[in-house]
C-alpha cells in the first residue's frame, strides 16, 4: 500500500539551537553579525521536516549497467571510488530506512521519472514506474521534460489512470490507476485556456505542519522535445512561476515553500560527495540553476533541482542574501538527498539564518543492503510479461562499448549508433543517405558485457539495445547543403548550447576538429570538415540521416528544419538492431570502435 502523508516519518537533525551553541562555547550575542539571535526562544516550538528527494529517474527499476549504474566517491585521501548504485528495490530500502524514527518526513522528485527508460518500463508506457514510485511513499513530483514524450494525453493518463488508448491493460482483471502523487506543471499551461495542464502546486500537511510545493520544468523543454509533444502548451519562466505561485501559497497561510525544479546546474567536480560551496556558497557551480536560485524568491526555502543528471548540495543566497540549499540527487535512483526543514510553528516558515541553511546531503543508493521485497515482486511480475521481448538476442559485443558513460565529445557507442542509421538509410530507395547524425542526449546508456540476466556475457539482448534507444524515432533523411551542414555542426557549439555544447555523434567518412580553446561556432574549424576525405562544398547537396527528433531542429539545431525532401525510414531503434545483428555474432563479437572521427583541440 502506498504511504501516506498522515503515515510519514521524520527526522532528527543539527539545528543550531541553545545547546548546539553551547556544547560550541557560543552563546547568542556571540554569534556573527546578521545572525538569528531569536533561535533559543524558538527551541521549544520548531520541528523538523524531512525532505528526501531525487530526480531523473527514468524508468530505472532495475540497476543500472555500465557506467550509469555507478557514482564517484571522493575519499578522504584524495582517491576516487566508483561505488555502484541504483535501482528500485535499493531506493525503496534507502528511503524506508532514512525515514525510520523521524515522524515528519515527505517526499519528493524534480521530474524525469518516466520516459527514456529501459524496456521493463518503456515497453509498458511506463506503468511500472508509476506504480513502483505509488509503493515506495512519493508524495510529490514536478514534471520533466521527458513526461511530454508521448504528450499531453499520456501525461495526464499517468496521474489519473486507465489503461493505454492502443495498448489496452497488460494484465487481465487490473486497471491502470495512475499516480498516487500529484505531478505538478506551474508553468505548463493551455495555450487557449491559459490554465495549468495539472495541479501547479500542493500543500504538504502532518500534525500541523504546512509545506507548500511548486513544481515547474525547464521553460525549453520545446526545444528537447518532439514538437507533437507539447502541441497545445506553452511553457513560462521558472522564476516568474515560481514567484507568481509562492505569493498564491503565502496568501493561503503556507509560508513554507519548497520549489521542485526540472532544471540544473554543472558542479566542478563529479564526485557526489564534492564541495560545491568551497571555497564559498555555490562557487562550486555553474550552469542554469545557478540563475534560477539567485532570483526566485525569498519566499521559497529550499530548491530541489535535476535534468543534468548531476549531483550537488549547494548553498546560493536567496534574492535577500539569506543561504537556501540547491539539490539534486544525479540519476537512475543511484542517489537521494536528505534535507532538513525546520519549521516554526508560530511563524509557519522555515528557519534560514546567514549561519546556516537547511542541512542537506546526497547518499548513495548502494547495492550492499537488503532489497525491498515488494519492488523485487512488482519487477518479477513486468519481466514476466516483457520477457518474451526482452531476452531476444540481437548481437554480441567483445568488452563494454561506452556511450552514456563515455568522459569525451565522441563516444564509441554514439559512433555504432550513427553508422546504423547511415547503413538503414543509404541504399537507393531508402533514403540514399551519404551520413548520419545521431544526438547524444539520445544515447541513453552503454552496452554492457557483462550479463544482465541468463544470456550469457557479450551477448545483446533486445532490452538492452532498447535501453541505449528507448525512443523509437522514425529516421529522416533529407537534403542539406554543405553550408546547412556546417552551420548545424556549429550550433553544436553556440546559439542555445554554447554553455553546454551537444556535440553530435557521426557516421564513419564523416569528421573534423573541435578547437575548445576557442569561442561559439569557431570551436568547429571551418576547413576542417570532410566527407570521405573530401572537404564540405557549401554549395553541394548532401543527403543527411538523423531521428526525426533532430529533423525537427530539436536540442538547438535549427539547420535542420530547413532540410528538403524528407524520406522516412525504420525506428532508430529497428535500424540499431538490425546493425548489431548483421555485424556480429557469438564467433565474431563486435568491437568497441576508436571513436576517432572527432579531433578535438584541448
Amino acid at each position: 500500500m502506498p504511504a501516506t502523508p498522515q503515515r510519514r516519518r521524520t527526522v532528527r537533525r543539527l539545528t543550531i539551537g541553545a545547546a548546539v551553541l553551547a556544547a560550541a562555547g557560543l552563546t547568542a550575542t556571540a554569534l556573527p553579525a546578521g545572525a538569528d539571535t531569536g533561535h533559543a526562544a524558538r527551541a521549544g516550538r520548531t520541528v523538523d521536516v524531512q525532505l528526501l528527494s531525487f530526480n531523473d529517474f527514468h524508468g530505472n527499476l532495475e540497476p543500472p549497467q555500465g557506467s550509469s549504474g555507478t557514482v564517484e566517491e571522493s575519499r578522504p585521501d584524495g582517491s576516487k571510488k566508483s561505488v555502484a548504485a541504483g535501482g528500485a528495490e535499493y531506493l525503496a530500502q534507502s528511503l524506508r530506512t532514512a525515514r525510520k524514527g523521524h515522524p515528519y518526513s515527505v517526499t519528493a522528485a524534480a521530474g524525469d521519472l518516466v520516459g527514456a527508460s529501459p524496456l521493463l518500463s518503456g515497453l509498458f508506457h511506463d506503468e511500472p514506474t508509476i506504480e513502483a514510485m505509488n509503493k515506495l511513499g512519493l508524495d510529490v513530483t514536478s514534471v520533466g521534460n521527458h513526461e511530454f514524450d508521448e504528450g499531453r494525453a499520456e501525461l495526464t493518463r499517468l496521474q489519473k489512470g486507465g489503461c493505454h488508448p492502443k495498448d489496452g491493460c497488460y494484465e487481465r482483471g487490473k486497471k491502470f490507476r495512475g499516480a498516487g502523487f500529484p505531478y505538478l506543471t506551474a508553468n505548463v499551461t493551455d495555450e487557449k485556456s491559459g490554465k495549468p495542464l495539472l495541479k501547479p502546486y500542493t500543500v504538504w500537511k502532518h500534525k500541523g505542519v504546512k509545506i507548500g510545493f511548486i513544481g515547474v520544468t525547464l521553460e525549453g523543454t520545446p526545444d528537447i522535445v518532439n514538437a507533437d509533444g507539447v502541441k497545445g502548451l506553452k511553457f513560462h519562466d521558472e522564476v516568474e512561476t515560481i514567484n507568481k505561485y509562492a505569493k498564491v501559497l503565502n496568501k493561503q497561510g503556507v509560508k513554507s515553500i519548497v520549489a521542485l525544479i526540472h532544471e540544473g546546474g554543472l558542479p566542478a567536480s563529479t564526485s557526489y560527495n564534492y564541495d560545491c560551496d568551497s571555497p564559498g556558497p555555490g562557487d562550486g557551480i555553474s550552469g542554469p540553476i545557478t540563475d534560477i536560485a539567485k532570483h526566485v524568491t525569498p519566499k521559497v526555502d529550499a530548491l530541489v533541482t535535476g535534468h543534468t543528471h548531476q549531483a550537488y548540495s549547494c548553498t546560493i543566497p536567496d534574492p535577500s542574501g539569506r543561504p537556501r540549499t540547491v539539490t539534486s540527487a544525479a540519476s537512475y535512483g543511484k542517489l537521494y538527498t536528505d534535507t532538513t526543514l525546520t519549521y516554526d510553528r508560530r511563524t509557519r516558515d522555515i528557519v534560514r539564518t546567514t549561519v546556516k541553511a537547511p542541512h542537506a546531503a546526497n547518499h548513495v543508493v548502494d547495492r550492499t543492503q537488503p532489497k525491498a521485497a515488494d519492488m523485487t515482486s512488482l519487477i518479477t511480475r513486468w519481466n514476466k510479461l516483457a520477457a518474451p521481448v526482452a531476452g531476444r538476442p540481437v548481437g554480441h559485443i567483445s568488452a563494454d562499448i561506452a556511450g552514456r558513460g563515455a568522459n569525451a565529445p565522441e563516444s564509441p557507442l554514439g559512433d555504432v549508433i550513427s553508422d546504423a542509421q547511415l547503413e538503414a538509410t543509404e541504399a537507393d530507395g531508402k533514403g540514399g543517405a551519404q551520413l548520419a547524425l545521431m544526438n547524444p542526449g539520445g544515447v541513453r546508456s552503454d552496452l554492457a558485457f557483462k550479463a544482465s540476466g541468463s544470456e550469457g556475457d557479450g551477448v545483446v539482448t533486445y532490452g538492452e539495445a532498447f535501453t541505449v534507444q528507448p525512443f523509437t524515432n522514425m529516421m529522416n533523411v533529407v537534403d542539406l547543403t554543405g553550408a546547412q551542414l556546417l552551420t548545424g555542426l556549429q550550433q553544436q557549439v553556440s546559439g542555445p548550447n554554447e554553455a553546454s555544447p551537444k556535440i553530435l555523434q557521426v557516421s564513419e567518412g564523416l569528421t573534423y576538429t573541435l578547437d575548445t580553446t576557442k569561442s561559439g561556432a569557431a570551436r568547429v574549424v571551418k576547413d576542417s570538415v570532410k566527407l570521405d576525405g573530401a572537404a564540405l562544398d557549401p554549395a553541394k547537396t548532401y543527403r543527411v540521416a538523423m531521428n526525426e527528433f533532430l529533423a525537427g531542429g530539436g536540442d538547438g539545431f535549427a539547420a535542420f528544419k530547413d532540410g528538403k525532401n524528407k524520406y522516412v525510414g525504420p525506428s532508430d531503434l529497428d535500424a540499431f538492431t538490425a546493425y548489431l545483428t548483421a555485424h556480429s555474432s557469438a564467433d565474431k563479437p563486435l568491437t568497441p570502435p576508436k571513436a576517432d572521427r572527432i579531433t578535438v583541440v584541448k
